[in-house]
């Protein structure tokens, strides 16, 4: 039985925050989180609070075992792009594009 946990809205880009998916992918539970506590990077807190969550939703809804969970997938989706604009040179304006992400950490229990 999986797990799932979703942290949407997150004020940092995909691209960011996949560079950090891609360390605990496939790991134990146990494992990831040292990964993601040694990790120096804005994306390895927010990657571990959801994480943290997946396994609370796993323990408290499904009964499962914390010894036996492992990350099955972490996905970083684009979310809305916030539109700003910088005055530059000769009144011109030049556009921030401030994006966000929808991340998703699913936990699954690992057959023994």
């Amino acid at each position: 039985m999986e797990a799932v946990a979703r942290s949407r809205f997150v004020r940092i880009s995909p691209q960011k925050l996949r560079l950090v998916c891609g360390l605990v992918a496939g790991k134990k539970v146990d494992q990831a989180l040292a990964i993601l506590e040694f990790t120096p990077k804005k994306g390895a807190k927010i990657i571990s609070k959801t994480l943290l969550a997946a396994i609370a939703n796993a323990r408290d809804q499904q009964n499962i075992d914390e010894d036996r969970l492992f990350v099955k997938s972490v996905v970083a989706d684009t979310g809305p792009t916030w539109k700003r604009s910088m005055q530059r040179a000769h009144m011109h304006a030049t556009p921030i594009l401030k994006r966000t992400s929808h991340l998703t950490v699913v936990v699954d229990e690992r057959e023994s």
